[in-house]
């Protein structure tokens, strides 16, 4: 199995490089998890299974690790305390983790870490607080042990775990390569800001699905993940993405008169963009 990573062109814009960056941790650890009878990333481009030695796989994960924290030095990382400490101690956490079974049953491989270790863990994951392990779920625990762009969404409930805390993210490691694809030419240029708004509201279908109202449309409750009623449409068979599209167009035309012109003009554009990108790459 080849895994080392493709560097990024210099002809590539900031976003796109990030973007690139992302992609090849992906398709590295998604290869790896594959070996464990895990999935990784859809969208990931996994190189077809080989005879190689152990030692080389070891190597591409530690070399694909190093090159994505070395690209977020001037971004996540641009805070910590001698960065090149923290990139070899987690790296060297990684070839354990697979050399010990740690992909396997990560909360156990987490239980056998010093307090010095799990420090490790929780500044690379930018947790809070300390890593209490017995508190962990399967998928908090696994996503622990990976870099943070490459974290999957386990029993795919539209959550992605990682320690204790929950976090929306599109393209999560459930989406479909093909929407995948659409999403990256659609928000290519796009600002953070605009580019957070528009995955906030392509998530709406799993929080609106979730949160229950009375007759006259007073919030009651909300379902939380592990709750009988709770569900993940984007989930379920059926679910449309050009369908989802087509119902932001049509919310944005309801509100077109009490949004400011401008951004009615530029959120028209995005959705019709992304939508004309699913279908030419398609995507359902």
């Amino acid at each position: 199995m080849k895994i080392d990573s493709v560097g990024s062109s210099g002809l590539l814009t900031p976003s796109q490089q990030k973007r690139q960056q992302d992609q090849d941790v992906q398709n590295v650890f998604s290869a790896m998890l594959a070996q464990f009878g895990r999935q990784g990333y859809a969208s990931a481009e996994v190189p077809e299974q080989s005879t190689e030695e152990p030692q080389a796989l070891i190597k591409g994960l530690q070399r694909s690790w190093d090159s994505w924290f070395t690209g977020e030095l001037n971004g996540r990382y641009s805070q910590v305390e001698n960065p090149e400490e923290l990139k070899q101690s987690f790296g060297e956490l990684i070839v354990r983790a697979h050399e010990e079974g740690g992909y396997v049953d990560p909360k156990g491989f987490l239980q056998k870490l010093s307090q010095e270790e799990l420090a490790v863990v929780q500044k690379v994951q930018s947790l809070a607080s300390p890593i209490r392990v017995s508190a962990l779920t399967e998928e908090g625990a696994l996503n622990l042990l990976l870099p943070p762009a490459t974290q999957v969404d386990l029993n795919n409930d539209g959550i992605t775990q990682s320690g204790i805390a929950n976090g929306l993210r599109f393209p999560s490691s459930n989406t479909p390569a093909a929407v995948a694809k659409a999403w990256e030419e659609a928000t290519e240029g796009m600002s953070f800001a605009e580019k957070a708004m528009a995955e906030l509201q392509i998530m709406l279908p799993l929080m609106t699905a979730n949160l229950e109202v009375d007759e006259n449309g007073k919030f009651v409750r909300q379902y939380e993940p592990g709750d009988p009623e709770y569900r993940n449409p984007m989930a379920e068979v059926g679910y449309s993405y050009v369908a989802a599209t087509k119902d932001r167009l049509d919310a944005l035309e309801f509100m077109k008169h009490e949004i400011p012109a401008d951004r009615y003009e530029r959120q028209k554009s995005f959705w019709n963009k992304f939508q004309q990108s699913l279908i030419d790459n398609g995507a359902e």
